[in-house]
């Protein structure tokens, strides 16, 4: 529930009382409501274009964007400027479960799987076997500060995963650039490890409300629910996949409207059979394989804007959801568990799963330290509250606290440390144009990009001397700000990103000639 009151004239919390004035003198009765939600809308509305157009200078700060976030839903809240109460734990439930929907839905719709087939082992392995060991470790220290052993468990177990929202964030919104096997491994983990968690804690409290020891189901209801979420949401990729292959619709706008459409109904499908759906929605996005779609790029783009959206309100409606003055009891013990899970639990836990397998100890130390926690966590915390558990608020409250410095502390360093290991990746130039081809249908050609390098075959060579399969065709040049024309006399150079057509039976000519494609997995 939303409750607005301040003395302030302020413009949010005008704003603010606006909504909550229980009449209008110059409206109608007919028009309170609608203007009670344009009030609201306008707020969140001012919020995340400021979030979004600061989201540049957090990155050159070194401070990730999810942090602003959280900073502007704690200024608007209740104790700040905004003066807004936010309280519904079931309504921040609903809201962060489709934002979450969003972002590995995302996550899974990009993933290539090639990245899959590099790095799943070790990602399944952190996702599952690393989670436990991270929230033994924390439910441990907990209970050495002096919380009671069901406050510890708990604790543990919504702490325990990294965050998708966060670490997307971070590696892929800004200017980090990660080397790939790196990347890939930290992605893909935050993607599969978020189900765990939510099963963890889920077990926790049902433990905790029966009031009797019901340990072993874990053993039973972990693998049961990955296996169900894995199965459920891998089919329903698969299936609509096919389908958007065959069906002919009426305008390109209805192609994101069916794969959101499949997000969503695998979700609920997998959670009534009794699995993951978190996870059924990752496996749902990763088998429809965005590269075989039709309309492919617009789609990608869709649901890169989507995840954002998502993450975007997620961050901005937890924040207003904590009070700075309950916080500030809980600050303690808050910073001292961020800090131990940082340089202790997280980074001990992955080298217990990737040292056996072969990874370095500068490797799994670097892992270790990319472990951030976001928004997922809080989310999680809000079930002890809505089960009207024992202590649920303080757990709230510390839940947040570990999230906020554990942002600070192992997020706001992320791209120094990169620096400072040796993970930075060599960065190619991006092209300052993009030229696609967009259809509803599936097409027999493809349009790729190729940049031009000096070890590249046609590096130095005109376009007439060179040799092309028949149905092939070089499309654009562009060079620098320049978009050139190609031409018999066009000679290609270091640098040149190179727009070819061409049937998907050339693809190996056309690496031979130009080297792997710029959007190549």
């Amino acid at each position: 529930m939303l409750l607005f009151s301040s003395p302030s004239v302020t413009i949010p919390r005008m704003i603010a009382l606006a909504i909550n004035s229980p009449a209008w003198p110059l409206l109608s009765p007919a028009l309170i409501e609608p203007a009670r939600t344009a009030a609201l809308l306008l707020l969140f509305g001012v919020l995340g274009l400021i979030a979004v157009a600061s989201s540049r200078t957090a990155d050159r700060l070194g401070v990730p964007a999810v942090l602003v976030l959280l900073i502007l839903g704690m200024l608007a809240g209740r104790e700040g400027f905004g003066g807004v109460a936010f309280n519904d734990y079931h309504f921040a439930f609903r809201l962060g479960t489709v934002a979450l929907i969003l972002i590995l839905f995302e996550g899974g719709f990009n993933t290539s799987p090639g990245t899959l087939r590099s790095s799943l082992a070790p990602a399944a392995l952190l996702a599952t076997v690393g989670v436990a060991l991270t929230a033994g470790i924390v439910a441990a220290l907990a209970y050495l500060f002096g919380l009671d052993l069901s406050e510890s468990l708990l604790i543990g177990a919504v702490v325990s995963s990294t965050d998708t929202a966060a670490v997307f964030a971070v590696l892929r919104g800004g200017s980090l650039r990660l080397q790939p096997r790196m990347s890939r491994l930290i992605e893909l983990e935050s993607c599969l490890n978020d189900p765990m968690a939510v099963i963890l804690t889920t077990s926790v409290v049902a433990v905790l409300e029966h009031h009797h020891p019901i340990w072993w189901k874990l053993f039973v209801d972990v693998p049961l629910q990955l296996l169900i979420g894995s199965v459920v949401g891998a089919a329903l990729g698969v299936a609509a996949r096919t389908a958007l292959r065959r069906l002919r619709l009426a305008s390109t706008g209805l192609l994101p409207a069916f794969t959101l459409a499949a997000a969503f109904a695998s979700f609920g499908a997998a959670t009534l059979a009794g699995g993951s759906g978190f996870l059924a929605v990752y496996m749902t996005g990763l088998m429809m394989d965005a590269q075989s779609l039709p309309f492919k790029n617009g789609l990608a783009r869709v649901h890169a804007a989507l995840g954002w959206l998502g993450q975007i309100g997620m961050f901005l409606m937890l924040g207003l959801m904590v009070r700075p003055s309950e916080l500030l009891q809980v600050a303690g013990i808050g910073v001292a568990l961020a800090v131990l899970l940082a340089v202790a639990a997280r980074p001990l836990a992955v080298a217990a799963c990737l040292l056996p397998i072969g990874y370095s100890t500068k490797e799994t130390t670097f892992i270790g330290w990319v472990g951030l926690r976001g928004a997922v966590p809080v989310i999680l915390a809000t079930f002890p509250v809505m089960a009207h558990l024992p202590g649920a608020q303080r757990i709230f409250n510390i839940v947040f606290f570990v999230v906020v410095v554990n942002t600070l502390f192992p997020g706001a360093t992320i791209r120094w440390v990169t620096r400072r290991m040796g993970f930075v990746a060599d960065e190619k130039p991006a092209p300052d144009a993009v030229l696609e081809i967009n259809s509803p249908r599936p097409l027999s050609g493809e349009v790729k990009s190729f940049l031009i390098e000096p070890s590249v075959a046609v590096c130095g060579a005109r376009l007439r001397d060179i040799e092309f399969p028949q149905a092939a065709a070089v499309m654009l040049i562009v060079r620098n700000d320049d978009l050139l024309a190609p031409r018999g006399e066009t000679v290609f150079q270091p640098g040149d990103h190179v727009y070819v057509f061409f049937n998907r039976s050339d693809q190996p000519m056309m690496d031979l000639l130009f080297g792997r494609s710029e959007d190549a997995g």
